[in-house]
């Protein structure tokens, strides 16, 4: 391959992952619950994509193909030894939430219990505003089986978040 054909393809790709990068990083945060292994697990997922972008058919899908190998990514990360030791905590401890944060922590805390896979689907969902056929996509299922996912992952978020009758 010569330089300009090469650049091309570089610069081909740059267009198509690059805007999915924030994205991709967002998901694997959510996944690993730590930045620099959510960083390292998106940056093996942009090498991944480039050694596999020839077997992408179709361009308007790259969203959900590349967070499916983000996903993918991350999924191999929770599976090695070293993920599964004691991390040390964090150092950084917030000080007393304001009263307008205390919705937002206490969905935090609800989704901290859900399963991963309930906490995956949701955070593509909501927070990446994914399509249920670009979920099914990412995640190699069906769309009425991402959907029904979601229907099932909010039912088992929905009773940690009701009211107290006072």
């Amino acid at each position: 391959m010569t330089a300009e054909p090469a650049r091309e393809a570089e610069q081909e790709f740059e267009a198509l992952i690059g805007p999915l990068v924030e994205p991709g990083l967002r998901l694997a945060f959510s996944m690993l619950g730590n930045r620099s292994e959510a960083e390292d697990a998106t940056q093996d997922a942009i090498t991944k994509a480039w050694r596999s972008l020839s077997r992408l058919r179709d361009r308007s899908q790259v969203r959900p193909w590349f967070l499916a190998i983000v996903a993918n990514q991350c999924r191999n990360v929770r599976r090695t030894r070293w993920f599964s030791t004691v991390r040390i905590p964090l150092v950084f401890q917030p000080g007393k939430p304001a009263e307008s944060h205390v919705e937002r922590l206490d969905l935090e805390r609800e989704l901290e219990k859900l399963p991963m896979a309930d906490r995956q689907v949701l955070f593509m969902r909501f927070y990446l505003d994914l399509s249920v056929d670009e979920i099914g996509t990412a995640l190699g299922i069906s769309g009425a089986a991402a959907k029904g996912r979601i229907y099932r992952a909010c039912k088992r978020l929905r009773p940690g978040l009701l009211e107290e009758d006072i």
